[in-house]
């Protein structure tokens, strides 16, 4: 199965808003760490989520995280 493209080596540390957020999981989206639809034809989809209040979030930037959409450090492995 191919892998996700690394959009960058670190998370994406947004203060967002309540609401719907939609966190590209391909790597390919000019709107990271949001979903544009670049996935479209790949074997990579979205990731939905629904955050009840403002908060930080740290978003996963190398789409290699065992925690998606959110970052867990496996940044620091990749070469």
């Amino acid at each position: 199965m191919p892998e996700p493209k690394v959009a960058q080596k670190g998370p994406y540390v947004v203060d967002e808003s309540r609401g719907k957020k939609v966190w590209c999981g391909c790597g390919l989206s000019q709107r990271q760490p949001y979903c544009d639809g670049a996935h479209s034809g790949s074997d990579f989809g979205p990731e939905i989520v629904h955050l009840d209040s403002p908060q930080k979030v740290a978003w996963c930037g190398c789409k290699q995280s065992n925690n998606k959409p959110y970052c867990d450090g496996s940044h620091a492995k990749l070469k």
